[in-house]
């Protein structure tokens, strides 16, 4: 999964896509390289981030969505958290809602996607952007990740959204600490067990750095390969990117590596 953000100050790109055809030139290539999925969101959920109104997230994603339109052939995901932002990209030719909140912030999301018949991805997290990590404490991460990720599965069963088109994304970096990160990541088999497709998003996150020591965002290719490696062989089905060229190739060896490992009872 691509990413692409139609936004001034996302953590690692802001800026990059906010002009629609500089966005869709991005997807384009994106899916040249390989891209399966591309997720496009125009507000910065990043720590601290400062909240943006309906108005301006629609009127940031509707012209990248209509400048894709019948040129991008793969998927397209909306990231938001908003029922109206997601109603108006399912028009608009989205195909999946990515909701970071876990259907926590907006109770009308849940029946939008099951009105529309779409997947969602439900990510883990607690608290806002503004004070996540108030809320980042956990006596067992991977364990209460997995019951805080249950509890969003039975809200969206309750709005209406089939079991099947339900995933689930661990949220690295949301509501955790960089050990608490890690340990989500290295929990991907756990979480799995819950019975949905696992996303997984450690893209150029700065948890990461707590190994490497201090990188710039976009010095952190080579630990993102590193971490797009264990998701893979930890059962996740989707992991979101920002270099989709290079993590192809990170994830076909990760993947001929897991299919070997089953092949040989390992």
């Amino acid at each position: 999964m691509g990413v692409i953000n139609a936004t001034p100050d996302s953590f690692s790109d802001g800026g990059a896509a906010l002009d629609a055809a500089a966005a869709l030139d991005i997807a384009l290539a994106m899916e040249a390289s390989g891209a399966d999925l591309i997720d496009v969101g125009a507000e910065s959920t990043r720590p601290g981030a400062t909240p943006v109104g309906t108005a301006e997230e629609s009127a940031r994603v509707r012209p990248v969505l209509r400048a894709m339109a019948g040129k991008v052939r793969i998927p397209i995901s909306i990231d938001t958290y908003k029922a109206e932002v997601a109603a108006l990209a399912l028009d608009e030719g989205a195909a999946i809602v990515n909701d970071i909140s876990g259907l926590t912030y907006d109770p009308a999301l849940g029946a939008v996607v099951a009105a529309r018949g779409v997947p969602v991805i439900l990510m883990h997290t607690r608290g806002r952007p503004a004070d996540m990590y108030a809320h980042a404490e956990y006596v067992d991460v991977v364990g209460e990740v997995a019951a805080d990720l249950q509890r969003s599965v039975d809200r969206a069963l309750a709005a209406g959204v089939e079991r099947d088109a339900i995933l689930l994304d661990p949220g690295l970096g949301f509501a955790k600490r960089a050990e608490q990160s890690l340990q989500a990541l290295a929990g991907i088999e756990r979480l799995a067990a819950l019975g949905f497709p696992i996303v997984v998003g450690p893209s150029r996150k700065s948890f990461m750095t707590a190994a490497t020591g201090p990188l710039d965002p976009d010095a952190r290719d080579w630990p993102t390969a590193a971490a797009v490696t264990a998701a893979v062989l930890g059962g996740a089905h989707i992991v979101r990117v920002h270099r989709v060229a290079e993590m192809v190739q990170v994830v076909r060896l990760a993947d001929a590596i897991r299919n070997a490992a089953v092949a040989t009872n390992l």
